[in-house]
């Protein structure tokens, strides 16, 4: 079995005590609000971006917890370089110590007010400690707030690498959110009208950031993902968090909106396709999607491609949505 590096390891158990050492000695206020969250803020005056990393929401996506993980290690050889106000949130630790998607539920559900049967879950209590890290860390901060939300796909993409944005993003910020995107190599990106409960769209919704759940590439094993998957996004990343100028964008990401959410009613919900069906898989007008009972869901447009495809979510939750190309 491969050796985890120890950046690697130390971050997937949510150890920050040598970062830590770096960043205070070097004169950062740093502070712990919550197991796996830390956050790292210059002493002197002067405004700068806050910017919000979380990897590992869903405890099997190892391949971002590896990429940042070597970002903030070389970020602590030389803490000066860091140019940003840093939260970094580790997200369902205890799934990521089980190498299991989630203990209960979906922790990137549980953004939301109700809760329902599930407000008693591992995740719920779980996401309440990061709704108030984030709050904390984002009172008083400046007008240039990012959360980017790091993911992998468990399934093929027709892009490899895409993007969720709220499309209640102020217009500025999400010219910037687009662009950085751009930068990393994202292909698609997908504007979303209304929240599903994820992270990004909570802290978008509630805080101002330019928040963006990000899809890297595919899911792989801790220790044994392909770095070369995420190596546009690594050089992005790197350029944010040290302060550097843009850099050109060489493809402009395909631009899609939601169409329609696809609902889990009851038991009897059934797919007209496999789960393992491609995300962005096209279907023409009329096709069926998924029925439910008496509900059946079909594309109401000319074409709708579907994403996320998941018949096995809790009722009440979203099973997939269907989007349109817009650019």
């Amino acid at each position: 079995m491969t050796a985890i590096p120890p950046a690697v390891k130390a971050l997937a158990e949510a150890d920050f005590s040598a970062v830590a050492r770096s960043f205070g000695s070097a004169g950062f206020a740093v502070a712990q609000p919550a197991d796996g969250i830390i956050t790292l803020r210059r002493r002197e005056q002067g405004e700068r971006p806050a910017v919000l990393l979380s990897v590992g929401v869903h405890g099997d996506e190892t391949g971002p917890i590896e990429l940042v993980a070597y970002l903030l290690d070389a970020l602590a050889q030389t803490p000066q370089a860091l140019a940003v106000d840093l939260m970094l949130c580790v997200g369902n630790i205890d799934a990521i110590r089980q190498a299991k998607r989630f203990i209960d539920a979906d922790l990137n559900r549980m953004f939301r007010p109700e809760r329902g049967t599930l407000a008693g879950s591992a995740e719920a209590a779980r996401a309440d400690a990061m709704i108030a890290a984030t709050a904390q860390f984002f009172t008083g901060a400046g007008p240039q707030r990012w959360h980017l939300d790091l993911h992998t796909a468990i399934r093929p993409s027709v892009y490899p690498t895409f993007a969720i944005v709220p499309d209640l993003i102020a217009d500025a910020a999400k010219a910037q959110l687009i662009g950085w995107l751009g930068e990393a190599a994202i292909g698609a990106i997908i504007m979303n009208p209304a929240s599903a409960g994820t992270y990004s769209y909570y802290s978008a919704e509630h805080h101002g950031a330019a928040g963006s759940t990000v899809e890297l590439g595919r899911i792989g094993t801790l220790g044994q993902n392909d770095l070369s998957q995420f190596e546009h996004a690594r050089v992005a990343l790197e350029r944010l968090l040290r302060g550097r100028p843009p850099a050109a964008v060489a493809h402009a990401p395909h631009v899609f909106k939601v169409a329609q959410n696809i609902i889990k009613l009851s038991d009897n919900f059934r797919m007209a396709f496999g789960k393992d069906t491609q995300n962005f898989t096209a279907l023409k007008k009329g096709d069926e999607i998924a029925r439910d009972g008496d509900t059946v869901y079909t594309v109401q447009h000319d074409e709708e491609l579907v994403v996320f495809p998941n018949p096995d979510v809790r009722v009440g939750l979203r099973a997939g949505m269907m989007v349109t190309r817009v650019n």
